[in-house]
């Protein structure tokens, strides 16, 4: 199903779980496949960054990609379809997100200005329409939406059907919550700090990796001015997770992103973190005399 769409590009599949077990890639696809050895390997003692037995492995084929543009995508997402009936090309979709600028400072109610048959409505200032460089391309899903668990176990049979033909940039200043499901970036703008949380295998909460990741790079996007856009494309999401287990993942997690969601929102990094790498190693300063209390607590 993928194969038009992912056959012109670099495959990097991370394998989760069990290494012993063997992938079996199809013929015909340019790609290089990592599991947990290979990660020991090449990192030595620093591959204990990298998650395992979760998601958040994903990052370290964030690490090894040579590529300007990076997009990420779960097993258990398919083509969607657009109301047409006509497939949806994921990958194009987030490349041109990422190619057009984005609007962070104004919020233009004509979603996407740079989109054709769109513009600046009227009382929009001139001076802010040349945009500002796009870093993220948040996209969305079709069939089953991405719930925490609470609300997974009250609506269990709750599909998302609306097709919303829309993109539009996530406001400076404005969290959001990022998920890693079908996500694309510019790794020479942002990548440093498109890091997913250490969480799964020996880790006390799991399913906030790609929260953690977003919340540091909004915070980051918005010191260094760059965009985030969100909507388009859309994917197919097939399989729903067991919401037991993922309560049992995100029990902490639900109490912490209430003290974690206003840490980020008055976050404040000087002027002279110019770079991504200098802001996110003053983010994790910030982290450590904030949030460590989090887990003595939690602990207790």
């Amino acid at each position: 199903m993928w194969r038009p769409f992912f056959q012109p590009y670099h495959l990097i599949i991370v394998q989760d779980g069990d290494p012993s077990k063997t992938i079996k890639v199809p013929e015909g696809f340019d790609y290089e496949l990592h599991n947990r050895n290979d990660i020991n390997r090449i990192l030595g003692p620093k591959a204990s960054c990298i998650s395992f037995k979760d998601s958040a492995c994903r990052c370290f084929g964030y690490l090894v990609s040579k590529k300007k543009y990076v997009y990420t995508i779960d097993d258990d997402c398919f083509v969607a379809k657009d109301p047409s009936g006509k497939d949806i090309n994921a990958l194009e979709q987030h490349i041109k997100n990422l190619l057009s600028p984005s609007t962070p400072f104004f919020f233009n109610t004509l979603y996407d200005p740079y989109r054709n048959g769109a513009d600046f409505v009227r009382g929009y200032p001139f001076s802010l329409r040349e945009g500002v460089p796009t870093a993220v391309s948040h996209g969305l899903w079709l069939n089953i939406p991405d719930y925490d668990a609470p609300t997974q176990l009250v609506k269990p049979l709750e599909r998302n059907t609306r097709y919303v033909d829309a993109v539009m940039t996530i406001p400076k200043g404005t969290l959001f919550p990022m998920c890693g499901m079908n996500l694309a970036f510019n790794r020479e703008l942002i990548g440093p700090a498109m890091y997913f949380g250490l969480m799964g295998d020996g880790q006390p909460i799991g399913r906030y990796d790609d929260m953690w990741a977003g919340w540091c790079t909004k915070v980051i996007c918005d010191h260094l001015g760059f965009g985030v856009k969100t909507g388009l494309p859309y994917i197919y999401h097939s399989k729903a997770s067991n919401p037991f287990v993922n309560l049992k993942k995100e029990y902490k997690g639900i109490y912490w992103q209430e003290e974690l969601i206003p840490f980020f929102q008055s976050a404040v990094l000087p002027k002279d973190c110019t770079t991504v790498q200098k802001c996110y190693i003053e983010l994790s300063k910030q982290v450590r005399a904030n949030l460590v209390k989090l887990m003595n607590t939690s602990s207790s």
